[in-house]
């Protein structure tokens, strides 16, 4: 019997806005399967940075829990980020959304100067230390640049992230859609998806490329 690759999976919400991008997500899970691996799904227990109305794009004025909300997209089957030991898993994967600039880490609002989620960054360096599959998605990328450094990743084509990725010591590779980068030295795999104008079949390509590169690492 051949043996499953496990992923660990880390949402940061639910919602494009403030939490987890739902397409990437789901897609990401579908792929995992799809492919012939399993997931687990964590998400560290934290306050959301803030709550957007997903249809005017307004903040509102609540507050939020980065578990309960990404355990909508689980179905309930979550676990906090603190909880996470790669010993019980073959790779990691960060899907995107904007709650990986705002709740995984600053990115958003310090850019370059940014701090990440001290699980996060503890899920990230067990992974890259036990020399073990890492991919993110979308907007995710930035957060391995801060922990790795010297790592080579796409965001897609956008100046200014790419730029920022550069000023943290990350080199960055432009991509279209569905297109993978990898860097063979740290295992880290990346995709643009909604970092590009995507459509929904576009993510799936996107998350099922990662997915198929990284079992192959």
């Amino acid at each position: 019997m051949s043996y499953l690759k496990k992923f660990a999976v880390v949402l940061s919400g639910s919602g494009v806005f403030d939490g987890a991008e739902v397409h990437e997500a789901t897609l990401t899970l579908y792929a995992i399967v799809k492919n012939g691996g399993t997931y687990e799904i964590f998400a560290p227990d934290i306050p959301q940075h803030h709550v957007v109305n997903h249809i005017t794009g307004e903040e509102m004025n609540e507050t939020r829990n980065v578990l309960i909300e990404a355990a909508r997209i689980a179905r309930g089957k979550i676990k906090p980020l603190s909880e996470f030991n790669e010993k019980d898993f073959d790779a990691i994967i960060f899907p995107g959304g904007f709650g990986a600039a705002k709740n995984l880490s600053s990115f958003a609002f310090d850019g370059v100067n940014c701090s990440v989620n001290k699980d996060v960054e503890n899920s990230i360096k067990q992974m890259a230390d036990a020399k073990k599959p890492i991919g993110a998605l979308c907007i995710a990328p930035v957060i391995l640049a801060k922990i790795l450094g010297d790592v080579v990743l796409t965001i897609g084509q956008d100046a200014g992230t790419a730029e920022a990725v550069a000023n943290m010591g990350a080199t960055h590779r432009k991509t279209n859609h569905g297109e993978v980068v990898v860097d063979s030295r740290h295992k880290v795999v990346t995709t643009p998806c909604y970092m590009l104008d995507a459509n929904i079949v576009q993510i799936a390509e996107g998350a099922d490329n990662v997915v198929k590169t990284m079992m192959k690492l």
